[in-house]
């Protein structure tokens, strides 16, 4: 009798735990993709893809280069793959221009990175849409807005 009622309580609190924890992500969901609005409609993500290899210091020396030009933003430098993201105010400068700037500032071979037809149609790169992860939050998101 004890061992049937201690699993009897193992059980309800497994099952306890485990909803509650998918309450908690359902509540999680729903307000980071709640509808939000942004105070920024023209910062914009650009990208330069470096053709040679990119060492930490260098890295950060281009960092500040770029940081110096005029609607540049916050910016990120994976040295492993050779690509600098930067955001930038469309208001205040563009693509090209920021491209051309720091070029003139450094040596280094690099060329902007241009965004196919094919991969606009796809929408945001970084989330795989094949991914049951993508699946179960677009439902819960379509679920609360």
């Amino acid at each position: 009798m004890k061992i049937n009622r201690k699993l009897k309580i193992a059980l309800v609190s497994i099952l306890g735990t485990f909803l509650l924890l998918f309450a908690v992500l359902v509540v999680h969901i729903a307000l980071v993709t709640k509808n939000t609005k942004y105070d920024h409609p023209s910062i914009q993500l650009a990208r330069i893809d470096f053709k040679e290899p990119i060492d930490s210091l260098k890295a950060k020396q281009i960092n500040r280069d770029i940081k110096a030009i005029a609607g540049v933003g916050n910016t990120h430098f994976n040295t492993k793959a050779g690509i600098l993201i930067y955001s930038m105010d469309v208001n205040k400068n563009s693509n090209d221009k920021v491209f051309k700037e720091l070029m003139s500032k450094t040596t280094y071979k690099a060329k902007p990175f241009v965004v196919t037809e094919a991969m606009a149609a796809n929408g945001c790169p970084v989330m795989d849409k094949t991914t049951f992860t993508y699946k179960f939050s677009n439902v819960i998101n379509k679920i609360i807005n």
